[in-house]
């Protein structure tokens, strides 16, 4: 099964992400958690060391992308990745994507080229379940990979500017063959809160998450929520993942 997650930075996709996929592995499923977040801390809620970050292996991508004469392989061999460069505990693994840089950095097409035919491996090719934590956006994502994907969680905080952010994710995932959109309320501390989300989604809401300051420990002691077993945000998004199975 292939899941990305997405939602206005700052809302909780990221917790959401590693926890999904420290619930799937704990049943005994071989998870791929892939980290396309600028900010490249999705290894905090697994628990993992962060992986060398795919888009910094410059020479190795430039060997397997860049032809005689300057011309871009498009489907460069990338099957061998994450294999080499996952961190890994158990059935459970982290690939980070990593940044390409603009500006003054020079020509991008090599990175760009190379990390969009890794995902595209990994979502047609991996037999493993794969959960993506997106940018804040997904236009990243491609047509001819997105609609590979099972199923899109948008998360969203009791906010204008997140189910505004959540309402463009839904309607972008659908334009692009995103099979499933789904909504997860995160943060909500009370009843009309978590009203507010549903009254202002025009989609899905399969789930809420409680606002739990055992997350806030969980990050500032640098320790997966997962850990925490008596987090009632755990156990909300132990109830979250068994919708998202039941349905897969």
């Amino acid at each position: 099964m292939k899941i990305a997650v997405s939602g206005k930075g700052g809302v909780g996709k990221t917790t959401f992400s590693g926890t999904l996929a420290m619930i799937l592995a704990g049943e005994g499923k071989k998870v791929l958690a892939v980290d396309s977040d600028p900010s490249m801390n999705l290894h905090s809620a697994l628990g993992l060391v962060n992986p060398t970050p795919i888009s910094e292996l410059k020479e190795m991508i430039a060997e397997r992308t860049v032809l005689e004469g300057g011309v871009f392989k498009l489907n460069p061999k990338v099957d061998d990745i994450p294999e080499r460069y996952a961190s890994k505990n158990g059935n459970l693994s982290l690939l980070v994507m990593g940044t390409v840089e603009k500006g003054g950095s020079g020509c991008i097409c090599p990175e760009t080229a190379f990390l969009k035919a890794l995902l595209r491996h990994l979502v047609l090719k991996k037999e493993e379940y794969l959960v993506l934590d997106t940018e804040a956006g997904i236009e990243h994502l491609g047509r001819n990979i997105a609609e590979k994907f099972d199923l899109m969680v948008v998360v969203c905080e009791p906010s204008e500017k997140a189910v505004d952010t959540a309402r463009r994710v839904h309607r972008l995932s659908k334009e692009i063959g995103i099979r499933r959109v789904v909504a997860v309320a995160s943060k909500i501390a009370n009843p009309a809160q978590g009203d507010f989300v549903k009254s202002s989604l025009d989609f899905e809401l399969i789930g809420s998450i409680p606002f739990d300051n055992t997350v806030i420990e969980a990050d500032m002691n640098r320790r997966p929520l997962y850990t925490y077993s008596d987090s009632k945000a755990l156990e909300s998004i132990r109830k979250i993942t068994e919708q998202i199975l039941s349905h897969g």
